[in-house]
C-alpha cells in the first residue's frame, strides 16, 4: 500500500560524506513527519533525525552540525546529508514515514534500511 525506498548508502572512510535518499510511493494523502533511524549491531534502533511537513528538524546530539536533514514535499521524498563520518555512524539506516493513505488510515511506514559502514 506504502512503500519507502532508501538509497545512497556505502562503505566510506572516516571525515568522508554520504547521501541518503529515501522516497515513499503508493497511497499517500499526506506525509507528515519523516525521519531517519539507525540501527548498529547489538544496540538498540535510534532516532538520527526527524523533519516535519513544515520543515521543523530535530537532531540526535551526536550528529548536530554534521548531517543535515531535508525534504522535498512533492517528490514525498526525504534525504540526510552525512558529512565528517566517523565509524561510531555505523549502522543501518531507516527512513520512517507519517503517512495518512488516501483510504484514511494513518501509521508508520519503514523502509528496508541501508547499510552505512565507516572506515577507521
Amino acid at each position: 500500500q506504502v512503500q519507502l525506498v532508501e538509497s545512497g548508502g556505502g562503505l566510506v572512510q572516516a571525515g568522508g560524506s554520504l547521501r541518503l535518499s529515501c522516497v515513499a510511493s503508493g497511497s499517500i494523502f499526506r506525509i507528515n513527519d519523516m525521519a531517519w533511524y539507525r540501527q548498529a549491531p547489538g544496540k538498540q534502533r535510534e532516532l538520527v533525525a526527524a523533519i516535519t511537513s513544515g520543515g521543523s528538524i530535530n537532531y540526535a546530539d551526536s550528529v548536530k552540525g554534521r548531517f543535515t536533514i531535508s525534504r522535498d514535499n512533492a517528490k514525498n521524498a526525504v534525504y540526510l546529508q552525512m558529512n565528517s563520518l566517523k565509524p561510531e555512524d555505523t549502522a543501518v539506516y531507516y527512513c520512517n514515514g507519517a503517512v495518512l493513505t488516501t483510504t484514511g488510515l494513518f501509521g508508520g511506514y519503514w523502509g528496508q534500511g541501508t547499510q552505512v559502514t565507516v572506515s577507521s
